[in-house]
């Protein structure tokens, strides 16, 4: 998924100063939890080289992808995906609030791929409903549709607004692509604020990456949002938002983003602490170290790294094709 403060370039960068910092090497069984999972590339990573992870994230259709990367064991029947993809489209949620054809207004997804996800989401659930698959099938399966449809979604690259005219991408026709499995020990995988999740796991190493700035992802990815949950939600306004203030990031205000931050901190039961955060973002170096600091030994690495092609597309007052990533360490006393 193009996503907003992916780490997927970042990898070698985090894996390499982890390593360094805490002396961890694949194949060493530590707990490494990633409680701002997003698509879960960092997670999942680790989980490939032996790691037990503890995955969270606030919104759901992260939750879902993290259980089918973190959790996930079984092998998906390739007649599965098959039987989803010969499906003929459905009149369903999808089709009503977010095509142009049902005269919603919005114009998220072509009619026919949207009628197709529609088809496929409401099959998935009835297989699961009538016992036909696992529970570990349902994710797997319903992961693979979030991913999937995102690549046909007429968009700008978020779901904050829609195109007015389709773009070639979303005009081809829809299929649904099977996520791989990650091999490796079987995790645990939350939906729940992490203030609150934080009392409640320890491990080895918690990695962080938090909202950078004033930007809620549960509004930029509210129609998948709503396709992972197919709720049947009320929606407001030209773009058609679902209700989010239930998963509004404390992160993402000046007003509370610095208490929330030492309460997570102070509360996390991990001897290695990794914050990634930009240059461009609500905190600054020195409210990061003067925060982790008072709990142990602070450090700091750097990385240099493209914008996420989003930034460039909106009118925003930003200079260059590139930014600094920051990864504050904390290593706390015993």
């Amino acid at each position: 998924m193009n996503y907003i403060g992916s780490k997927y370039s970042l990898l070698d960068f985090i894996h390499k100063t982890i390593s360094d910092v805490t002396g961890y090497i694949p194949g060493d069984k530590f707990v490494f939890a990633d409680l701002f999972a997003g698509t879960g590339v960092v997670g999942a990573s680790y989980r490939k080289e032996g790691c037990i992870v503890i995955s969270n994230d606030i919104q759901y259709y992260s939750y879902v992808i993290n259980k089918y990367y973190i959790e996930g064991s079984e092998n998906v029947d390739v007649s599965l995906i098959n039987k989803l993809n010969s499906l003929d489209g459905s009149e369903g949620f999808v089709f009503n609030n977010y095509c142009a054809g049902s005269n919603c207004g919005r114009n998220y997804f072509t009619d026919e791929n949207g009628k197709k996800c529609d088809a496929i989401r409401i099959k998935i659930e009835e297989w699961y409903n009538q016992n036909k698959i696992s529970e570990e099938i349902y994710f797997a399966l319903l992961a693979s549709l979030v991913n999937s449809i995102d690549k046909y979604a007429n968009t700008a690259s978020v779901y904050g607004a829609f195109l007015k005219h389709i773009k070639k991408s979303a005009q081809n026709q829809f299929r649904l692509e099977l996520l791989p499995r990650v091999e490796g020990a079987k995790g645990n995988v939350y939906n729940e604020d992490i203030n609150q999740l934080i009392k409640k796991v320890s491990g080895d190493v918690l990695y962080l990456d938090p909202p950078y700035n004033a930007r809620q992802y549960c509004s930029n990815y509210h129609v998948l949002e709503t396709i992972a949950r197919y709720d049947n939600p009320k929606l407001k306004g030209k773009t058609g938002l679902r209700e989010v203030n239930d998963q509004k990031s404390k992160y993402c205000s000046k007003k509370t983003l610095e208490s929330e931050f030492e309460d997570l901190i102070a509360n996390a039961k991990f001897k290695y602490i990794f914050l990634s955060y930009n240059n461009e973002g609500l905190m600054d170096v020195e409210t990061i170290k003067n925060i982790m600091s008072k709990y142990g030994i602070y450090k700091c690495f750097t990385q240099s790294y493209k914008r996420f092609k989003a930034d460039k597309d909106e009118n925003r007052n930003i200079s260059g094709n590139e930014t600094t990533e920051y990864l504050h360490c904390l290593i706390r006393e015993c």
